[in-house]
C-alpha cells in the first residue's frame, strides 16, 4: 500500500511492520509505555530512516530502536 506524503511516496505497510517490531521491543524493555496510540517519536524516526533509503523492515526496526533508546537516554 502506498501513501502520498507530500512529494514523497511512502510504503505504509513497511512503516507499520517496522513500527510493530520496534514498539513491541521498546514496550517489553520498558523504554516506551504500553499505550494504544502510536508513539510519534518512533514514527518520525522510522520515516526519517526510510527517507535515507532503508527499506529492510528488520534493519529499519533495529535502527529505530537504537535511535529511540539513544534519544530517550539523553
Amino acid at each position: 500500500m502506498l501513501h502520498d506524503h507530500g512529494m514523497q511516496v511512502m510504503n505504509v505497510e513497511l512503516v507499520s511492520d517496522a513500527y510493530a517490531i520496534a514498539a513491541n521491543y521498546l514496550r517489553l524493555s520498558g523504554a516506551m509505555p504500553d499505550t494504544i496510540t502510536p508513539d510519534d517519536r518512533l514514527v518520525d524516526i522510522l520515516v526519517q530512516l526510510i527517507h535515507r533509503g532503508e527499506f529492510n523492515k528488520l534493519r529499519l526496526a533495529n535502527r529505530a530502536i537504537s535511535m529511540f533508546e539513544t534519544a530517550h537516554a539523553a
